[in-house]
């Protein structure tokens, strides 16, 4: 009897998940430029994942990684999002931002698009411009 009461309270407690427990799904990718440099070992690095459907608004960013930047170029980098909140006919695309002692180094120049769909080219990779 103590296993049948057991057993029904999991599976209330299973129906009455939320849906922010919902597994995400990832995007694995690399930062990496064309320059023979190395970077400071005081430089930061940010990967954005953003709607970027609307054309009279902001972006809206999904998930943000940044950090101080671990090692020199490729830079890897790890993005999740939901994947019942990716919404069909909106534009996804992925950016990033090198930077050192706040000020911006190189910065990503060209439309990274991703799909979310499950099928984007893992790792992804994202070059980036140096700054003038």
């Amino acid at each position: 009897m103590k296993k049948l009461t057991l057993l029904a309270a999991a599976a209330l407690l299973a129906a009455c998940q939320t849906p922010s427990s919902a597994p995400k799904t990832a995007l694995d990718g690399e930062v990496f430029y064309l320059q023979r440099i190395a970077l400071p070992p005081t430089a930061t690095l940010s990967v954005t994942l953003q709607d970027v459907s609307r054309a009279d608004a902001p972006a809206q960013i999904i998930d943000q990684q940044q950090g101080p930047v671990q090692g020199q170029v490729p830079l890897k980098f790890h993005l999740s999002y939901d994947p019942l909140l990716v919404e069909p006919g909106h534009r996804y695309s992925v950016s990033a931002r090198i930077e050192d002692q706040g000020k911006l180094i190189f910065i990503t120049t060209e439309h990274h698009a991703v799909l979310l769909d499950g099928k984007d080219p893992q790792p992804l990779k994202v070059r980036v411009d140096a700054v003038r």
